[in-house]
């Protein structure tokens, strides 16, 4: 903010970013248009309110101030809002109340309450009830596609994706906070023909202190419309002088110097989340829109949520792979202590010793010191800077890793190679004489790949044009100069690691030079000593992060197992019955599910004879439970637990119309006398069928090995089929080698079906899949991209997909209808080369439907 001194006539000081770090943003005394606040005291006596709350509620601000709460607010909405005051039990805590009825006409709001000191505040917009959508329920799906993530970087590119497909912005990006508090775009995802800000890295300028402060406390931060003026807060301060606090507010407006920022590079609205771990800011999922744009609060709640579960995610990610460096780590010194023979130096065998750190550590370039030798590989001081440099590292502590990533800033004559070696990490691997491996980064801002469009004309604002994303990104270069990429605590710990398997290598070198035995063999048992010391530190440290829930690893490793199997078994049998649209399924199915799922390869040691049938839900669960208990116990005792061990089940239909299913198992070891431990598993074998269902249950432990026999009452039998497994089908088997190699549409106004579609389009080769909610936008990707398939929903709620697939035969695009009704069949008649695939449909339904 551009202030005046009294004495001059120009601006106090020069505009810059770092001026955002001086001002006070939580009390900028304004909030956006598109909702209004009231304050009130602890006795609902408004002390302050927005200049615009007339357009919400009818009441003038003016007026309002020192009135009681209920002169402007219907009693109903006074109760309800009054029950929600025991939520605020924290400080920072928001409590949200969605569609209600302020002034007791039809108009509903949503709002949020917080404190403010000893003022309630309440914020309350306008609620879009143009759609009635429960987005909180979108999140579940969304998390469970992040999770299956294989890498930190891997979920952060599909996090920022399903966040896109939730709120609809143009770019959302994921940005990560250094230990400098810069910053850099790590993942995007981004509407096509805008330019990348991935890679893009920012000086901690750009994000001032007290906003990273605030984004530790309030999670998210929307702005709306970045011309917008807002709506002033009266009176400005209170009868002691003080504005009111806006740091938990959802509309407090924003500073002039950011709304530059934002508008040169072309952006009219943006959200903010926090990506918190363990209490620390960890990044922002960052999101751009080209145009005004306001979110509704529900969609904004669910986006909040979703970023808190995604912070849960990446926390419990970055765990997983900080026990794979310490694997890598421990495969490394196995490796290396297998290459080396006995009598190797680590001179002699640097090379080998290099290339196999560069698995575990990036670096780019290496030093081996060792008995005054000199070895170097990649980008290093030469021989002669390195023993200037060799006199600092020996005033360093004796075995321990020594690390920085601003060698210049500890050692001054580092400037001489700076534009090679920026930063390193020390590995010390004797004490007299000292020996080291070192490892160099260079420079950082040699190792960035410019992002965005360099040649794009800057816009100045009334702040000049320092405020743009490439003058941004200059000087962060300059900020970071003579500096290195940070060297994560896991690479220090891997190379921790690395020293004790190189002093291991020490260990096991035979010199005939040593003048004295027992001198030597004293050393010997001190490394030895110090090598046990450390290896118990980082194995208590793997099973600390293994383990993570307590001491009693054993039994909570066993419980998490047994529960896990249980639950995937339901999981199994509920996909089943879902994708029947909870409709009677295939018990023959279940049970080959279930096998494939337990045994995988050795499914085929399961026989099932008899009539095919179909189950009702409810015996669905029941039957899969069963089935599952008598797997696991005969995997772990019985016949499957034999190579020749072989079951046999069988189906077969009573004269009642029951289903008599029989288990028997041949093969196995000899049974000596039946268990004498009743388990929870052997529970759910004897008495789920007889008690949820009303049938009967008798399983015999006999010599030659368990046999059971159920009965499932005829309620929960909808019919038998001597037919085959239904998903043995000729059609999908001639059109398996079906697949994509370009431009997928998807047509679907359901948004986690739209997903789902386009997850397994991309399974299919799709090299890029296009997302349409209406028709609209779906003959906008026609005429802008090349396509090669479309999929189509058929009923798009006020209106049908035809004109689309008009379009799409009229230039001989392939496509398929996609409907869960029987309408789609006048409209395939009329293209009858179009396939029709049912909901719910899965990946091999929609393989059948693509071109051949």
């Amino acid at each position: 903010m551009i202030r005046h001194s009294p004495e001059t006539d120009g601006p106090a000081s020069d505009v810059d970013l770092t001026n955002c770090d001086r001002e006070p943003i939580h009390v900028i005394g304004r909030v956006q248009s598109f909702g209004g606040l009231i304050s009130m005291s602890s006795d609902w006596i408004v002390n302050h309110a927005s200049v615009n709350v007339k357009e919400f509620i009818g009441a003038a601000a003016e007026e309002l101030i020192g009135k009681p709460l209920r002169d402007c607010f219907s009693e109903q909405a006074l109760l309800l809002i009054r029950s929600r005051m025991p939520m605020l039990a924290s400080p920072d805590a928001v409590e949200r109340v969605f569609g209600v009825a302020l002034t007791g006409d039809e108009r509903l709001f949503d709002l949020s309450m917080h404190l403010s000191g000893r003022s309630i505040v309440m914020e309350f917009e306008p609620r879009d009830d143009a759609r009635d959508t429960n987005y909180v329920n979108y999140v579940r799906p969304m998390v469970e596609r992040i999770s299956r993530a294989d890498s930190s970087q891997q979920l952060c590119d599909e996090a920022a994706r399903q966040l896109r497909n939730l709120i609809g912005f143009d770019r959302i990006m994921v940005y990560r906070f250094a230990e400098d508090d810069s910053g850099v775009v790590v993942s995007e995802s981004v509407k096509p023909g805008m330019d990348s800000f991935k890679g893009l890295h920012y000086p901690a300028s750009d994000i001032p202190k007290q906003a990273r402060a605030l984004y530790k406390r309030n999670l998210l931060r929307i702005i709306a419309d970045v011309s917008d003026s807002g709506a002033e807060i009266i009176p400005a301060i209170n009868p002691e002088g003080v504005p009111l606090d806006l740091s938990m507010s959802g509309l407090r407006s924003v500073s002039p110097i950011h709304l530059e920022y934002l508008a040169n590079m072309g952006v009219q609205a943006s959200l903010s989340i926090s990506i918190l771990k363990r209490g620390k800011l960890w990044g922002l999922f960052a999101c751009h829109h080209e145009s005004p744009r306001v979110l509704g609060y529900e969609v904004r709640t669910a986006a909040e949520l979703f970023g808190q579960l995604f912070s849960f995610v990446l926390d419990q990610k970055e765990s997983d792979e900080g026990r794979d460096e310490q694997e890598r780590a421990q495969s490394l010194h196995d490796q290396l202590m297998a290459q080396l023979a006995e009598d190797a130096s680590i001179s002699d065998n640097f090379d080998t010793i290099i290339s196999g750190i560069a698995s575990v550590i990036p670096y780019d370039g290496a030093v081996g010191w060792v008995n005054g030798e000199f070895e170097s590989i990649g980008h290093t001081p030469s021989k002669e800077e390195f023993l200037g440099l060799v006199s600092f590292l020996n005033t360093t502590a004796a075995s321990r890793i020594y690390h920085t990533d601003s060698v210049v800033k500890a050692y001054p004559a580092a400037a001489e190679f700076v534009d090679r070696a920026a930063g390193m990490l020390v590995l010390p691997v004797s004490r007299a004489p000292r020996d080291y491996i070192v490892l160099f980064r260079r420079e950082l801002a040699k190792s960035v790949t410019w992002a965005g469009n360099p040649d794009k004309p800057v816009v100045s604002g009334p702040n000049g044009d320092r405020l743009t994303p490439r003058k941004s990104f200059e000087a962060w270069q300059q900020i970071v100069r003579n500096t290195s990429a940070p060297w994560q605590p896991a690479e220090v710990r891997a190379a921790e690691a690395l020293r004790l398997t190189l002093l291991e290598v020490i260990l096991r070198m035979s010199d005939a030079t040593l003048r004295e035995r027992a001198k030597a063999q004293e050393h010997q048992e001190l490394l030895i000593a110090e090598l046990n010391h450390r290896v118990r530190n980082i194995l208590s440290l793997i099973g600390g992060l293994v383990e993570q829930s307590g001491s009693e690893a054993r039994s909570i490793s066993e419980f998490t197992h047994v529960v896990g199997g249980r639950i995937h078994a339901l999981s199994r049998a509920h996909d089943l019955i879902t994708r029947q649209q909870w409709e009677p399924a295939s018990a023959r199915e279940l049970i080959r599910i279930e096998v494939e799922a337990y045994l995988g390869a050795n499914a085929e040691k399961v026989k099932i004879q008899g009539p095919d049938v179909h189950l009702r839900p409810k015996a669905f669960t029941a039957v899969s439970l069963v089935v599952h208990e008598l797997l696991t116990n005969s995997a772990k005792y019985g016949a499957l637990s034999k190579t020749n061990g072989v079951v046999q089940i069988g189906f077969a239909r009573l004269s009642d119309g029951a289903l008599s299913i029989s288990w028997l198992e041949t093969g196995g070891p000899p049974i000596q006398s039946p268990p004498v431990r009743r388990g929870f598993g052997s529970t759910i074998i004897e008495r789920s069928i007889p008690y949820e269902l009303g049938g009967r249950a008798e399983i015999r432990f006999e010599v030659t090995g368990v046999s059971a026999d159920f009965e499932i009452p005829p309620a929960h039998v909808d019919g038998f089929s001597d037919a085959l497994h239904p998903e043995t089908g000729n059609k999908m088997d001639e059109r398996k080698q079906a697949s994509l190699s370009g431009h997928a549409l998807v047509l679907e106004d359901n948004l986690i079906i739209a997903m789902d579609a386009e997850d397994m389009l991309r399974s299919l080769g799709a090299t890029e899949v296009f997302v349409a909610s209406n028709v609209k936008e779906a003959l906008d990707f026609i005429e802008s991209e090349t396509l090669q398939f479309a999929l189509l929903d058929v009923n798009l709620g006020s209106e049908t997909s035809e004109p689309v697939a008009e379009q799409l035969h009229a230039q001989g695009i392939s496509f398929a209808f996609a409907t869960g009704y029987g309408d789609s069949i006048d409209l395939a008649k009329r293209y009858s080369s179009a396939p029709v695939v049912k909901k719910p449909y899965d990946i091999d339904s929609i393989k059948a439907a693509l071109p051949n």
